[in-house]
Parts: C-alpha cells; structure tokens; sequence
C-alpha cells in the first residue's frame, strides 16, 4: 500500500492512495479542529458547524448539496470528536469532478445565516437530550470526563453542554469558521480509483486559489497527576447497576499505548478474556463487561464498563475487578495470551483497511492524530514488538488505584451510600444531570 503525499501552495496535505480493483473512490476532508479546541460557554461548536456544513452555499442551495450527491450515487457523512472533524463521501468514480466541487465549495463559500443556525442548533439540542440526557452511558461517560479532566479540553463533551449549544449564534459560526476551516488545517484523504497526478491537478484549480488562515496555536493545558482516588454515585433510570472505572491511559503516540491495547485485549478482548471468563461465565457477578483505551493525541483514559447481575452488589463487583487487575500487576501474562492478544489486535488493525472507506479514514485519522498517514502500520509493528515484560511494566504503571476515577450508577429506587475521594466527590440525586454552573 503506497501512500502519496501532497502539499497544495495554501498548505493543505493530500494523501491518495490509488486502488484500481473496483471503479470506486473514498473522498474524505479531515479538519484539526475538534471540541478540544473549544472554550467554556462556547462548547459543541464544533458539531454544531459540521451539521452547518451540509447548508447553502453561494452557488447551491440549501438541500441540493445531499441531493446532487444521490443523485450521481454517491453518500457523504461526517463526525465530530475530540482531536477531529471530518467529512467522507463515497462516490463511483464518474462522480469524482462533481465532489472536488462541492468540497471546494464548501471550503470557502458557506452561507451561515440566523434561520438556518437556530434551525441546526435545535437539531443538535435533541441530539443531546436523546444522547445523553435521556441515556443513562451518555450521561455517566459526560460525567466520567468532567470528574477526571480538570484542566484539558477533553473535559466537556464533544455534543456540547445545552445552555452552550443554545447560546450559539451566527456570528460565533462565523468566526470559528474562518478561524478553523482553512486549507492550512485540513488533510485530503483519497482513496480508490484515482490517478494521482491528475487528481491533484483538479484538486489546484478548484482548492488552490482559497487562502490560508492564521490558524491559532492551541494553548493546551496539560491535565496535571491525579493522586488520589475519585469517586462518584449516581443514581439513574437504570434496569441494572453499573460500575465504571477509569484509569490514566498515555497518548496514541506513545508505545505504551500498543502495550495497553495488548493488555486490555487479554483483560476484555472476546469470551476467553479474562474478565468475560470470570466475572461473567464463572462467577456470575456481571452480564457484561467491556472497556476501551483511548486513541487520542494527548494523554486519556483506559476506561472499564461493567454491568453487574440482578442482586450482585456493586463493592462485590469492584472487588472481583480488582482481584483480576492485581494479578496482571504481580505476575506476568502468559505467552498464549500474549499471542493471542497481538493477533487479535492486528487482525482488527488489518480489517479496518478492507474497503476504501477504512482506508481513507485510517490515513487520515493518523495524519491529523500523529502528523504520518502511515502510523497505522508503525502501531501494528508496536503490537507485535511488545512482550510480556512491557505488559507486565504498563499494567504497574496505570492500573493504580490513587490514579483512577470510580463510578458507581445505582437504580433510582436502590438505598445506597455517597463514598467520599479527593475530596469532591458528590451524589446526583436527580435522574437528570446537573448542568455545570
């Protein structure tokens, strides 16, 4: 796989990826710019303007951009995240002229008026009630985040808090538009049957001509150590009790992030994990259990999820986990299933690259992520480069229990007992959560 590398005069990066087997191509704009890069009052911003991006321009009117796209049979989506936004269509490759259009359209001619800004700040305003305030994960992953975080931009939520989403206005649109949307911060990913040369001369008559921006340096705040355990009780509209807990986990750059990607393929990674095959099969105390290490550009969280059985008290729960999380801190893991993890890890690496589209996205997220389109294979070779020592090192070092954060979602009808940590822990009594002040 031969990625090629472009850079148009204005600064954006091109990456193509020519892949001739079926008449198909993946067009994918990633933008550096995601709720990381907000402020408070000004959260969801971000998701909010990828919505706005489907709207009028000057050239097209508001509702054609998708039905042009239909009707030449091709399909555009988009999404918002911490680190990112982007924007992927998948189109046959007649329709190639028609998207390098659009897209470039787009970029630089976006009609951003009040009707049509209240109208997506509403949409979003219901995507958040159904996704977080009418949902019990989305409500206590909100709260994880804000319990954790302190200080970096990963503490609010991508969706954004409501008072926030409906203060938005045109004029905020605007400047974070011309601020972010800029071909000086965005990655083209393209991927199928393309030929290089010609797709970047269309791609310099119809992108080179937009200006650069002064895209501002992000002032990241670092999060600092956590040394003490934290500890929240929730209760919720929930049929089963939950316990989460999350632990610091390093940047997707760092070799110690393919190390825990290892280790919580053992703990979690299919039926013959350790915690399946534990907590679930053998001692019954959960119906589910699941957890996931962060892949982001700066430091996160490794994060487990465990649903526990009708009857099964949480503290039970937390301490069986605990139990299993202290062997792989005293003894190293076998070779089997050290082995197996790695397979497994590659295996799911190698699928993601099946279709043009998995392509797109894995060359563009590494782009935007760790600045080389190619990370994605420097991670697979990381994976198979660990061994058991690595894993027996990275369980020590982030599985600490001063270091985690611990929440406990009870039933709202369950009697249970606020537990006090770094002394700001709280119970929400309501089934609704609060918004910050």
């Amino acid at each position: 796989m031969v990625i090629e590398r472009f850079r148009l005069d204005n600064g954006m990066v091109v990456l193509v990826l020519a892949d001739h087997q079926a008449p198909v191509i993946c067009y994918q704009t990633w933008f550096a710019v995601g709720s990381r890069h907000e402020r408070p009052g000004k959260t969801g911003i971000s998701h909010l303007f990828e919505h706005l991006m489907f709207g009028q321009t000057e050239s097209v009117p508001h509702g054609k951009f998708d039905r042009l796209l239909e009707e030449a049979g091709a399909d555009g989506n988009a999404a918002t995240y911490l680190d990112w936004t982007y924007y992927t269509i998948s189109l046959p490759r007649e329709a190639l002229d028609l998207v390098v259009r659009l897209e470039a359209d787009r970029l630089q001619n976006l009609v951003l008026r009040d009707d049509t800004v209240a109208s997506e700040r509403e949409v979003v305003a219901n995507e958040r009630r159904q996704a977080v305030e009418d949902d019990v994960d989305g409500a206590v992953a909100e709260r994880l985040y804000e319990t954790v975080f302190r200080e970096h931009g990963y503490r609010w939520p991508t969706i954004g808090y409501m008072p926030d989403i409906l203060g938005l206005t045109t004029e905020d649109c605007r400047r974070f538009y011309g601020t972010y949307y800029a071909p000086n911060n965005a990655t083209l990913a393209v991927v199928g049957d393309v030929a290089p040369d010609e797709l970047v001369a269309r791609l310099e008559e119809h992108y080179g001509s937009i200006p650069a921006a002064a895209v501002p340096i992000e002032d990241v705040r670092p999060e600092p150590p956590q040394t003490q355990e934290r500890r929240l009780s929730l209760d919720k509209p929930t049929a089963s009790e939950k316990l989460v807990v999350a632990y610091r986990s390093p940047a997707f750059g760092d070799f110690d992030h393919s190390a825990l990607i290892v280790l919580n393929e053992i703990l979690v990674g299919g039926r013959a994990s350790r915690l399946h095959r534990v907590l679930v099969q053998q001692r019954e105390l959960a119906s589910s259990v699941r957890a996931y290490v962060g892949t982001y550009r700066d430091p996160s969280l490794w994060d487990f999820w465990l649903v526990a059985r009708k009857g099964v008290e949480l503290a039970t729960l937390h301490a069986a986990l605990d139990e299993l999380l202290a062997e792989v801190r005293q003894q190293p893991v076998s070779e089997s299933e050290l082995q197996r993890a790695q397979a497994r890890v590659e295996l799911s690496s190698l699928q993601g690259l099946e279709t043009v589209s998995g392509r797109a996205t894995q060359i563009g997220f590494c782009e935007t992520v760790l600045g080389d389109p190619a990370a994605l294979f420097d991670k697979v070779e990381e994976v198979q480069r660990v061994r058991r020592a690595d894993v027996l090192r990275v369980a020590r070092q982030y599985l600490r229990d001063e270091a985690r954060t611990v929440l406990e979602v009870h039933r709202e009808d369950s009697p249970t007992t606020a537990v006090a940590g770094d002394g700001d822990a709280h119970r929400d009594e309501q089934t609704q959560e609060q918004e910050p002040s």
